[in-house]
Parts: structure tokens; C-alpha cells; sequence
């Protein structure tokens, strides 16, 4: 383990001991979700872990250092810092300089995660191709970890101000695989539709363990994406999210926001355009997901175990034949 990580005792022995662990970005804590509802997600999100029989594992940066496995303290404190940094892939080194509070995108959470052995990974939109990516050159990030790390990612899809299709080319591109929970339309987020379908459907945990199973023993080097869609009675209308979309990337223009800080205005535009309502189906949509990835960290550690017992079955079988 690095010098430069810190991996709390708890989720470390967990992972020594194939135990289920999920990890949970602090983004959502620090630069997504208003306080005190920020800090409120963040306790839930964990005892949801918890009831399911999973370890937690939220992970950010504190004072500069990447942590995996945040305590309760330490996320109060990211949640409440005015001057908390966002952190991707790149600004993780810089830590050992600045010594900031930093919220982590899921490029570096998933980073993060696979280094100290996680394999399942919770979050709420996934990051993708920005609209006038062809002429902005504008992409996210998350796309190229996404292709590098390979742990299981549970989402509701792309977030709803990306440009879904490009997002998904791109995913083919770099074969991260991408299935469907339940569904073979790719969900939008704050709604279940994205207006895209996607070739690969899995009913079950079990499943998704499998085929996880399947990328590891074939050594592959991406995560599986999940796509898990809002649940039905918990969804923005579409019709309305729609015109509030459009609105927002106009404001944006209007006030020349750039760079990392475009997603958030657009995400804090809609919440104040729908009145809250985007912000309500976004906690349901990431308690759904946190809920799923705990099923799922099960499944693994399960087939681990049992993986672990038929091969030493098969040491102990094949030891006076060698």
C-alpha cells in the first residue's frame, strides 16, 4: 500500500478477509447535494451498507491525504468545508502539497477503490461526453479510469446534462461493458429513460457477480457498468426535466462557466428550477444503487469463498498425483 493512502483498519481487514466491501464516492457529500441533507445521505448511504451485511468504504481526501474508508468525522468536515477542492485522478498527488479537503470524482474513487482491493463501487450519474464535445474536446475523466479500473460500478446511467449517446460510443470504444439491471433501455438519471438501449440485460446480483467473475479470470482491465434505473414512483418527469436541461446549458453560456465546475452549476440550476424534485430523485436513485452494490459485494465475497474452498478441495485431491 502506498505511503500516500491511508486504508482505515476496517475495510482493510475486510478485504484481507474477503469480506463484502462497497465503496462510496464523497462527491455527492461535498459537491453535490446541499447541507445538512449532504452529511445525512452520507450516514444513510452507510447503514444501508451495513443492514445488508457489507462494510462501508466511503473515500475521499483528508488534508490532503486519500483515505479509503472516511470516518463519520472526517466526512462532517469534508461536508462542511466552504473551500473543499474536487479532486479527479490528477489532483490526487497534489494532496501532498496543498493539504486540502477534496471531494473524489469517480475517476479517482474508482481509483482508489480497485488500490486498496475494492471491488464494488456505488455512485449516483456517471460522468461522460459533455454536449459540443467535438468541437470542446470536453469529456470526463471517469470514461478512461472507468477503462482501467476494473471493479463493479453501479449508477443510474450518465448524468442527465451529458450527451447519453456519445457517452455510451465511447464506453464501446474502450470495452467497458455496460448491462442493463433489470432493463435493456439505459437509464437518464433523474428518469428511467434515457431514449437509448443498451444490448445486455441482468436480473439478479448473482448474474452481475458472475460476469464480473467471467472479466477477472479473462483479465480484463475495466469496470462493469450497472446501469440501475430510478425507482418508478421516485423519477422527475421527463417532460419537465427536459425543458429545465435546456434552460440550464443556457445559462451557462450566459455566465461563461467552464471546466469542472460546469456540472455542478447545471445539476444546482435544475435543483432550483424543479424545486428540489431533481434533488429528491437523486438521493432515491443513489439509495437504490448503494442497495444494489451491497447485494452485489455480497455475491462476490461469496464466490470468492467459494472459489477458495473448491480449489483448495482440488489441491488436497490432486496432491498424490503430482
Amino acid at each position: 500500500m502506498s505511503p500516500f493512502l491511508t486504508v482505515s483498519a476496517e475495510v482493510a481487514e475486510a478485504v484481507r478477509e474477503g469480506l463484502p466491501v462497497v465503496a462510496l464516492e464523497s462527491t455527492i457529500f461535498t459537491h453535490g447535494l446541499p447541507r445538512p441533507r449532504n452529511v445525512e445521505v452520507a450516514e444513510e448511504a452507510e447503514r444501508i451498507v451495513r443492514d445488508a451485511g457489507a462494510v462501508p468504504a466511503t473515500i475521499g481526501v483528508h488534508r490532503g491525504r486519500p483515505v479509503v474508508g472516511l470516518t463519520m468525522e472526517q466526512i462532517t468536515e469534508l461536508a462542511h468545508d466552504d473551500d473543499v477542492l474536487k479532486a479527479g485522478i490528477r489532483e490526487l498527488p497534489l494532496g501532498a502539497v496543498n493539504g486540502r479537503n477534496a471531494g473524489t470524482t469517480i475517476a479517482a474513487t474508482s481509483q482508489l477503490a480497485h488500490s486498496a482491493g475494492i471491488s464494488v463501487f456505488a455512485t449516483g450519474g456517471l460522468g461522460g461526453v459533455h454536449q459540443g464535445a467535438e468541437t470542446t474536446f470536453d469529456e470526463s475523466a471517469d470514461l478512461v479510469a472507468l477503462s482501467r479500473n476494473p471493479v463493479v460500478m453501479v449508477s443510474s446511467g450518465a448524468k442527465a446534462v451529458l450527451d447519453v449517446h456519445a457517452t455510451l460510443e465511447r464506453f464501446e470504444t474502450l470495452s467497458v461493458p455496460v448491462v442493463g439491471y433489470r432493463t435493456t433501455t439505459y437509464p437518464g438519471f433523474y428518469v428511467r429513460e434515457s431514449g437509448f438501449r443498451i444490448a445486455h440485460q441482468l436480473d439478479s446480483p448473482e448474474e452481475i457477480a458472475s460476469v464480473f467473475a467471467a472479466q477477472r479470470a479473462l483479465e480484463m482491465t475495466s469496470a462493469l457498468l450497472v446501469a440501475n434505473p430510478v425507482p418508478a414512483d421516485e423519477q422527475l418527469d421527463p417532460a419537465l426535466l427536459q425543458g429545465v436541461i435546456e434552460k440550464a446549458w443556457a445559462a451557462v453560456e450566459d455566465q461563461s462557466v467552464e471546466g469542472q465546475q460546469v456540472t455542478p452549476f447545471l445539476l444546482d440550476f435544475i435543483r432550483r428550477e424543479t424545486g428540489g424534485a431533481s434533488l429528491d430523485a437523486n438521493v432515491a436513485l443513489y439509495r437504490s444503487n448503494v442497495s444494489l452494490a451491497a447485494e452485489v459485494a455480497r455475491e462476490i465475497s461469496r464466490g470468492s469463498a467459494t472459489s477458495d474452498v473448491m480449489s483448495g478441495a482440488a489441491m488436497t485431491s490432486g496432491g498424490g498425483t503430482a
